[in-house]
């Protein structure tokens, strides 16, 4: 009866090892389960950095760009703008007192010398 005795106990010791093992294991997973999610959502905050920055990156450069054209278009406009002033200033002065006496000499200046030139009266 003593030997049947030890055996319960030792069938009472081994349940409670393999339960205690079982739990271990149970909370070794979950701490590698743990980890595991950490370092994907880690990786996944890293990637969504890394776009973020070539995002801004790009953004700046097109931005940069963008930029440079309209001052581009702006010194054009005002160059444009400045030729008009004085194309229109010129046209005022033809039609003023002596507008085409001086509309004459401008036009002597601007032909070449070996050109043959005819001034209507």
């Amino acid at each position: 009866m003593g030997f049947n005795k030890d055996t319960n106990c030792e069938e009472n010791i081994n349940d409670n090892f393999l339960i205690r093992d079982v739990n271990t294991y149970k909370t070794i997973d979950f701490y590698k389960e743990k980890i595991f999610v950490n370092n994907s959502l880690l990786l996944l905050k890293i990637c969504l950095l890394a776009l973020a920055i070539v995002s801004l990156v790009k953004v700046s450069y097109i931005s940069k760009i963008r930029v440079n054209r309209l001052r581009e278009i702006k010194n054009a406009y005002f160059f444009e703008k400045e030729k008009f002033t004085n194309l229109t200033n010129r046209f005022d002065d033809l039609f003023s007192l002596n507008g085409e006496q001086r509309f004459m000499k401008d036009q002597y200046q601007m032909i070449s010398r070996d050109i043959l030139r005819v001034i209507w009266r």
